[in-house]
This record gives C-alpha cells, sequence and structure tokens, in this order.
C-alpha cells in the first residue's frame, strides 16, 4: 500500500483536485508502462476518463482495477455508472449484483438493480 503514495499518483490526485482534468489525463498515460499492475492507478485513470465523460475509455480501466481487486465497491458502482452512460443495462445489472454480493445493505445497487431490472 506505500506505492499509492508515490509521486506521480500523488501528482496525478493533485491534477485531478485542481480539475486539471486533460493535463492529468495525459501525464497518467506517461505512467501508464511503469503502473499498469496497480490498482489505484487503474482506478484513478478510470475515474479521470468518466470525468471526462468518456465512459467506454474508463469501462477498461475499471475492469483491470477489478481483476486485481475483485471487491471494490467504488470501482464497481462507477464501472455500472459507465455501462449505463453507454446504455449497456445488462452489463450495469451484473456489477450491481456483484455489488450486493459483497454489500448486500448497499441500498444505491439495490435501488438500482430493482429500476433496471423493471424497466
Amino acid at each position: 500500500m506505500t506505492g499509492f503514495f508515490s509521486y506521480p499518483k500523488r501528482h496525478l490526485k493533485k491534477l485531478i483536485k485542481d480539475g486539471e482534468y486533460v493535463e492529468a489525463l495525459e501525464f497518467g498515460k506517461s505512467l501508464e508502462i511503469k503502473y499498469s499492475n496497480d490498482p489505484d492507478y487503474l482506478f484513478i485513470m478510470g475515474s479521470i476518463y468518466f470525468i471526462l465523460e468518456d465512459a467506454k475509455k474508463a469501462i477498461p480501466y475499471f475492469k483491470k482495477t477489478l481483476e486485481l481487486r475483485n471487491d471494490d465497491v467504488e470501482t464497481l458502482m462507477l464501472k455500472t455508472n459507465a455501462h449505463l452512460l453507454l446504455q449497456q443495462k445488462n452489463e450495469a445489472i451484473i456489477c450491481c449484483k456483484k455489488i450486493l454480493q459483497l454489500e448486500p445493505k448497499n441500498y444505491e445497487a439495490s435501488g438500482l438493480l430493482e429500476k433496471l431490472e423493471s424497466a
């Protein structure tokens, strides 16, 4: 977990905090080879793409994050929302069900699942 506090990722998070999303994306891409198996980096990159409303590019980062850390409810929720932006209802349902397996009392996922299944 100490790797999460390395300078490049701190700088990346600062750019995001400052609203410099395009710059953060460019800087993040320059780190990709070094951090390609770091779930924190992958989550950050997926989040940047999601913020920039590029759900199609965000999903692979969230998917890789979940391969490395399969119990990450926050990543699953963002992945759900990315699927919804792309009108991928079935994939969103799958994500909601995974969230509820991890957190049975997650009201956000439960409500969303109910809404998706009834539509």
